[in-house]
């Protein structure tokens, strides 16, 4: 069996063993940060969060994030506390405070506060929410994309928007944990999820794509993450004449397909090369997916230097 990996595997940086970490405003020593036994985010999983990367001093895609943040923060009901400008701030004070500039991964979590009692209910909430920014040197593990993932598909499905919306980022994870454990006992690296009519979704932390007849075609986008480096592969492929569909599909499907990749903000294009123990296309990462991979770097080189005119 291959050596199991994942689109978070990163190398390692002893520098990430003495990281501040900002806790409500305040800066503290990785192995001092804490927060309350009460916590929404720890009794209940009630909470939303973004990853984010630092390229050369900027925030890339920071926008998209934010929207990203407080439409989930509208759609549970939770007021953050904070404007946008006052959360791009705590984000830049955090990673001023760690002397970062480049090849980093940021993760603000919010959530919706400390309760006075362990519940769900939101009126026993008896703080403002809980703000915590981890920010860490953290690039990807190369061996990974000049490999490529295993998938498994998983018998977890991406749930029904009338009872928690698969496009929701929140904290409430344990489905798809269930399913990365399952995909792991497998063998795989990561797990393929179907939705609820049995078409292809996504994965269990990242968006999958596959490529067949020089088209490029992705879910329809109703059961998956809303995920932005998912949005930015489909902007590139319009912007360069690729066909890219955003379509129900089958495993049938994706077993006959020429190439795959996964997408997300810390890993950008990731190749699969086998999906249930059936290889895809050659086995090897795609020429089409090495093409797109070139093209979102170029774009978030575009978007850094924009943000620096501005």
């Amino acid at each position: 069996m291959n050596q199991s990996r994942s689109t978070h595997d990163a190398l390692a940086d002893p520098r990430n063993e003495t990281v501040l970490v900002h806790i409500n405003g305040d800066m503290v020593p990785r192995a001092d940060a804490k927060v309350s036994v009460f916590d929404s985010g720890f009794l209940v999983g009630d909470g939303v969060w973004e990853g984010i990367r630092l390229h050369d001093g900027v925030f890339v895609f920071l926008d998209e994030h934010l929207d990203r943040l407080f439409q989930g923060a509208r759609a549970t009901g939770m007021d953050l506390g904070m404007s946008r400008s006052e959360i791009t701030q705590a984000l830049e004070s955090t990673v001023q405070a760690n002397g970062m500039e480049d090849g980093v991964h940021v993760r603000l979590m919010i959530t919706r506060g400390v309760k006075k009692t362990p519940s769900q209910d939101p009126r026993l909430t008896i703080t403002p929410p809980t703000v915590v920014i981890t920010a860490e040197h953290k690039q990807a593990d190369p061996t990974t994309s000049s490999r490529g993932i295993r998938l498994f598909t998983s018998t977890v499905r991406r749930g029904s928007p009338d009872y928690l919306d698969p496009r929701l980022n929140c904290h409430s994870k344990l489905h798809e944990v269930i399913a990365l454990v399952q995909a792991i006992n497998a063998g795989a690296d990561e797990a393929l999820m179907l939705d609820i009519n049995g078409f292809v979704a996504t994965c269990n932390a990242t968006n999958f794509f596959i490529v067949r007849r020089g088209e490029v075609w992705t879910s329809t986008g109703q059961y998956c993450m809303n995920g932005i480096t998912r949005k930015k592969v489909i902007e590139v492929c319009n912007q360069h004449d690729i066909v890219c569909r955003e379509k129900n599909f089958s495993l049938t499907d994706v077993y006959d397909a020429d190439e795959s990749f996964v997408t997300g903000t810390f890993g950008g294009l990731t190749p699969v090369v086998d999906i249930d123990g059936r290889q895809i296309g050659t086995g090897q990462p795609g020429k089409l997916t090495a093409h797109l991979q070139d093209l979102y770097r170029q774009l978030i080189h575009q978007s850094v230097e924009q943000s620096r005119k501005s």
